[in-house]
């Protein structure tokens, strides 16, 4: 899989059950759209959006699960049972949160036992922090995704992308890099393989409609002919 997306576009379809695209085949005919515009893989949330696209379109899915459990933060396949879900349904790479947020499920116990039942499937870690990453790194994951900059306590406040943890992480790393989070114009995404980042997951800036027309609409919105 890593020589498919090296230097190359990976796009996220997912629509939460709140949201106007979820269910159905929508997300696959996102993920057509998306490799019909050049993206060589998908990333997408659940077993149905993973098994479909894994059947229709035979690219490499990266899967995960958004589970929220009370009490904790963590919620990108947080437990085994989320991991069952989406590797199972047959994707190539499932992406686990391994930020220092609360958690309903111990984080190196859940990478061993991505190892031991499924042991094909690469393991993506969605980290914000250094530290994270070279943590997640030492577990035993596949490959480190800056995609929860932003999105911690601890990382709220900071500009995303962070290009100067995505230098520093490319620099430090053994193994991949994938840049995701924010990555919401050409520019960026080509910022991010011009570092050296093995590749760039773009978003919402391409498969949510409704967050891409606010985008105009707050833009024009105070205008005044």
């Amino acid at each position: 899989m890593f020589n498919i997306i090296k230097n190359n576009l990976v796009v996220s379809c997912q629509a939460l059950e709140t949201e106007p695209l979820f269910g159905g085949d929508t997300m696959l005919k996102m993920a057509t759209a998306a490799i019909e515009g050049g993206a060589v893989a998908i990333r997408t949330n659940g077993g149905h959006n993973t098994s479909m696209i894994k059947k229709n379109l035979k690219v490499p899915v990266i899967g995960l699960v958004k589970k929220d459990y009370p009490g904790v933060n963590v919620y990108i396949t947080p437990t085994p049972k989320e991991v069952d879900e989406v590797c199972q349904a047959g994707c190539d790479m499932v992406a686990i949160d391994c930020t220092d947020e609360t958690r309903p499920f111990d984080l190196t116990q859940l990478i061993a036992y991505i190892k031991n039942q499924y042991s094909k499937v690469l393991i993506l870690a969605d980290i914000a922090t250094y530290e994270e990453a070279m943590k997640a790194q030492s577990l035993g994951v596949d490959a480190i995704a800056v995609t929860m900059c932003g999105y911690t306590r601890q990382t709220e406040k900071q500009e995303t992308p962070n290009f100067d943890l995505i230098e520093r992480l490319i620099k430090d790393l053994k193994i991949p890099l994938i840049a995701e989070g924010n990555f919401n114009t050409p520019p960026l995404a080509k910022k991010a393989i011009q570092m050296g980042a093995h590749s760039v997951v773009v978003g919402s800036a391409i498969t949510r409609p409704q967050l891409i027309t606010k985008t105009f609409y707050e833009a024009i919105k105070n205008v005044k002919a």
